[in-house]
């Protein structure tokens, strides 16, 4: 079994970090680099920023948050949110992110995912998927931080991504984010299952027993997690503690 990551997920909003419930109800909880290198220097695996207004409002505000980031956090880290064209995601990626996370700009023209894998290599580019529930094992792709209904199924465009040549996907369920009331399981066993690139999943976490659920229920080897961390309810070296003791396997850097 691979090592677990686990990637403390910064979105961003201006100059601040902020959480919100459904993607919705969004509250000030910090400042990005303060949040990137306290997670850095507590043992994150990875880092990811996701500049959820960018793709309404065509901000810039993220290249300055990577190059400040680049400076001081010494883990890999990816960036989305706004990432439109091949020269955005060299604009990042020369800025010092490791992985750019595309969305929107993929749902409306996927061949985008194609060329930025040719480009840059297939590792460096990451599929966003927002994911609400429509209906027995359906969910619906959203964008525009779950405010944009796409019309592709989930489990379908998860599997087109990676046929694009997507590296890696970001699955972030709509419903079950900023609940804190566990990860929907369905969902992320059916991606899993479909796709034999690396999975993060983002949304739901309020416990460390829900990320061991995760692992052990869905075979997830890679889980985003914010509110529990930026409200001090756990931190990166009890969940890797937690986790060695189910003999799940950890990067431990203390």
């Amino acid at each position: 079994m691979k090592k677990i990551r686990i990637i403390p997920r910064l979105d961003v909003k201006g100059p601040n970090v902020i959480k919100g419930i459904h993607l919705e109800c969004l509250r000030v909880v910090g400042k990005p680099g303060e949040f990137a290198e306290r997670y850095y220097l507590s043992g994150a695996d990875e880092l990811l920023y996701i500049d959820i207004v960018a793709s309404l409002y065509r901000r810039e505000n993220l290249l300055n948050i990577v190059h400040e980031a680049s400076d001081k956090i010494f883990i890999p880290f990816t960036v989305g949110g706004g990432i439109r064209t091949i020269d955005d995601i060299r604009e990042f990626l020369k800025a010092g992110a490791d992985k750019v996370a595309i969305n929107t700009a993929a749902t409306i023209n996927p061949d985008l995912i194609a060329k930025a894998s040719h480009t840059f290599g297939s590792q460096c580019i990451v599929l966003s998927i927002e994911a609400k529930k429509q209906g027995e094992e359906k969910w619906e792709a959203y964008t525009n931080n779950g405010r944009e209904r796409t019309g592709l199924d989930v489990i379908e465009w998860a599997k087109r991504g990676e046929e694009l040549g997507a590296g890696e996907i970001l699955l972030t369920s709509i419903d079950q984010e900023g609940t804190k009331k566990g990860f929907d399981l369905e969902l992320i066993s059916r991606v899993i299952e479909e796709i034999s690139i690396p999975v993060i999943v983002s949304g739901g976490a309020g416990c460390i027993e829900d990320i061991i659920t995760c692992i052990k229920k869905c075979k997830a080897d890679s889980i985003a997690i914010a509110s529990i961390l930026h409200y001090n309810m756990t931190t990166i070296p009890e969940i890797k503690n937690e986790l060695k003791k189910y003999d799940i396997p950890v990067r431990m850097t203390w």
